[in-house]
């Protein structure tokens, strides 16, 4: 690890996918990095993800383990040689030490943001919800076709409720909780799938994937859920899906992350990208 890092420890809240790809990166960078879990919403794409660790499975996300941490203590002294995955929540790892660099990653598009700012050295928000210099420092972009656009003075996009296509698929390749319960499901992630298996079951109702493809995304099998969210992500690909490394978007968003770290050491404004796609908003 690098000696010389003006920053050292991040916290990460969220331990979904992109929360993992800004773990993967910063922890390569030289970081410590803990992730926390948010239980609000059910992590979807597991094998993409450090999420499992927190059941003290084996968990390697792109060669990078993680391991589970309870307690202040072991945080503060744990030589781990991946990043830490814990249940405590950031009013608990605030105490613990001074956080360099805070992340908040939860995806949490419907629901209140917090105002991040002060409770670290550099506070980044990723998706809706957050705008820059008003309920963190910076925010970055997470809708598909904007991912990793640095917005500082200004509100990232608002939820449009569309997602990214995979194959020709769009929407439909997730299936939602109609009610809330405890979710059960015994399939692995990266089964083929055929249209009207059943998938798991949601107090006792059965949940059936809407077509054949590459059964992507699953919740953990027991998982209390709320109604609305995704249970189960298709992908239609088959040969060509996805589900154990991190996509276009997610890389894009952790690339993101990493430049405003980089620039904010420099006390320098990140740089202005050229594409179309990622123009800084001042």
């Amino acid at each position: 690890m690098r000696a010389s890092l003006p920053f050292r420890f991040v916290v990460i809240l969220g331990t979904n996918e992109i929360a993992s790809a800004v773990a993967l990166q910063l922890r390569r960078d030289g970081y410590r990095v803990v992730l926390s879990h948010d239980p609000l919403i059910p992590v979807l794409r597991r094998k993409m993800a450090f999420h499992d660790a927190l059941f003290d499975d084996a968990v390697m996300v792109e060669g990078m383990p993680a391991r589970r941490a309870d307690t202040g203590l072991e945080i503060r002294t744990l030589e781990a040689p991946g990043v830490i995955i814990t249940e405590l929540g950031l009013l608990d790892l605030i105490v613990i030490q001074a956080i360099d660099i805070l992340v908040d990653a939860r995806m949490q598009k419907y629901s209140a943001t917090p105002d991040l700012r002060r409770l670290a050295g550099l506070a980044i928000g990723l998706g809706p919800g957050f705008a820059g210099g008003i309920n963190c420092d910076i925010a970055i972009e997470t809708q598909p076709g904007k991912a990793g656009l640095i917005v500082r003075q200004s509100e990232a996009d608002p939820p449009d409720g569309l997602s990214q296509r995979l194959g020709d698929r769009g929407n439909e390749r997730f299936v939602r909780a109609a009610f809330a319960g405890r979710w059960n499901s015994a399939i692995e992630i990266g089964t083929m799938v055929f249209k009207d298996f059943v998938i798991g079951h949601l107090r006792n109702v059965p949940v059936r994937a809407p077509f054949d493809g590459i059964l992507r995304g699953v919740v953990r099998d027991g998982t209390e859920v709320p109604a609305g969210v995704k249970l189960l992500e298709i992908d239609p690909r088959r040969r060509r899906a996805n589900w154990t490394e991190a996509d276009q978007r997610t890389r894009l968003i952790a690339a993101a992350v990493k430049e405003v770290i980089s620039a904010h050491q420099a006390n320098v404004p990140a740089r202005t990208r050229t594409s179309s796609l990622h123009l800084v908003r001042k």
